[in-house]
């Protein structure tokens, strides 16, 4: 079963049977049911909806279901077409519309599409908000408006460019630094929407562009999460290009990992870090965000800075609850997704490229000089795939009775934190698999302790 409903919206699988993939009656399903919440919200008003996506091969099928459906059910409609999911976030704001939905699964490979579902802030809705959203979608008696009062169609128009200019214009992305560096920067867009706003972007900060899988023909290059083991090509690139860096998104261009000048890893935890780094020098004493599986070195910058770090719950909308109650001046996830609330609480590449250009700019540095500033710790990233013998709440109620004389957080999972590393255990919201990250001092020991727990996990199913 391929159909994922979870707090990062719905997600799955194209074609198959109807209610286990992403088919098209799905798709009208749970447009129809947002479409209810959010006229829950607005008693009496027409709506206004923001629709964009990705380039995965699915995605103008998906958005013509979508957008004749948001029509059917009364609502007013403006199309941005291509764009990231930070640019559609922000077209709703912009819009002033009363909500969005972005088409697009994110890291998850070719065959998958996703509804993900914004409020009239551009942000995802709440856990409950989403709740009520499955519960509507299994109510049948919605009864569509008669022809008089059929949606509209208002535009189809492009935001790229609008979401570049509003990321330049930031008092904290110092375009003239940038453009003094004159850097050299080969994009790895893996072939979707970040081949179409990323070149530009950096060729707006006067970057010297290498464009490598930037054809947004939906056929991803390599498998699109991010990671180091799928970025052995823009390596090699940057080496052969003599380049100054790399910079590498996702799909939909919420995640963003930089690669140095030799070929390593920046490494995709240290996205943040660095972007962080340099708001902290601007905000001493500011307050940070991340998830449970964050790495441990925001903490540690954080606090060389004098600010205060708390974490939050996986998933964005997690985040950024958390944000605003304490008030950050920057978060994100480890993953790669900068979240900067000056220009809005969501995770975004452009602006994480901005400020981290301009930071490394200020620093004059190569990135390998500016990432041996940070703290070292190594990640491990492993998961295990659910199967019917795997009862995911007894594995962790096990495991946090067996570790319950250790520091552990419960509030998404199970996280202990042990002296010098740390395991995090939970259910992923976008695949059907347990995720089972560790950190430590050395990548021998973070794999040592990955393995670990999953020998435990296994032995908790008696799968061994």
């Amino acid at each position: 079963m391929t159909l994922i409903k979870s707090i990062s919206g719905i997600r799955g699988t194209i074609g198959g049977p109807t209610g286990e993939n992403l088919t098209p009656l799905d798709i009208v399903k749970f447009t129809t049911a947002y479409t209810r919440l959010i006229s829950r919200r607005n008693p009496g008003k027409r709506l206004t909806i923001v629709i964009g996506r990705d380039a995965r091969l699915s995605g103008e099928l998906v958005m013509d279901l979508v957008e004749g459906t948001l029509l059917a059910c009364g609502a007013d409609v403006i199309n941005v077409g291509l764009c990231t999911t930070p640019g559609t976030e922000m077209a709703v704001i912009t819009r002033k519309a009363d909500g969005g939905i972005i088409l697009t699964a994110s890291h998850n490979p070719r065959q998958w599409n996703a509804l993900k579902l914004l409020n009239a802030h551009g942000e995802f809705l709440s856990a409950a908000e989403g709740q009520e959203v499955l519960e509507l979608a299994e109510d049948e008696s919605f009864e569509f408006p008669p022809i008089d009062r059929i949606g509209h169609l208002l535009a189809r128009e492009d935001f790229n460019d609008e979401h570049i200019r509003q990321v330049l214009a930031l008092p904290l992305v110092d375009v003239e630094a940038v453009r003094k560096r004159r850097f050299k920067v080969v994009i790895d867009a893996v072939n979707s929407v970040g081949g179409i706003v990323m070149p530009k972007l950096l060729r707006e900060l006067g970057c010297e562009v290498v464009e490598l899988n930037c054809e947004p023909t939906g056929e991803f290059a390599h498998n699109p999460e991010p990671l180091p083991e799928n970025l052995t090509e823009i390596s090699k690139v940057i080496v052969r290009e003599k380049a100054d860096l790399g910079v590498v998104v996702d799909p939909d261009v919420d995640r963003l990992a930089f690669v140095s000048e030799d070929g390593s890893m920046f490494v995709e935890e240290y996205t943040l870090v660095a972007v962080a780094d340099y708001i902290l020098t601007e905000h001493p004493g500011g307050v940070t965000v991340s998830n449970l599986s964050s790495s441990r070195a925001l903490r540690d910058v954080t606090e060389r800075h004098g600010g205060k770090y708390y974490a939050s719950a996986v998933g964005e909308v997690n985040v950024t609850t958390k944000m605003k109650e304490v008030g950050a001046v920057i978060g994100g996830e480890g993953n790669g997704g900068v979240i900067y609330p000056e220009l809005h609480y969501g995770r975004d590449a452009l602006v994480g490229t901005a400020l981290f250009l301009t930071w490394l700019a200020k620093r004059g540095m190569t990135m390998t000089q500016l990432r041996a500033t940070y703290p070292s710790y190594y990640a491990s990233k492993n998961k295990i795939e659910l199967t019917p013998a795997i009862d995911v709440d007894k594995v962790l109620r096990e495991i946090k009775a067996r570790y319950a004389n250790e520091k552990v957080n419960d509030i998404d999972g199970v996280k202990i934190d042990f002296p010098d590393n740390w395991v995090h255990l939970r259910k992923s919201n976008t695949e059907p698999i347990i995720r089972v990250y560790t950190e430590a001092r050395s990548m021998k020991e973070a794999d040592e302790l990955a393995q670990r727990f999953i020998a435990e996990i296994k032995q908790i199913c008696n799968l061994q």
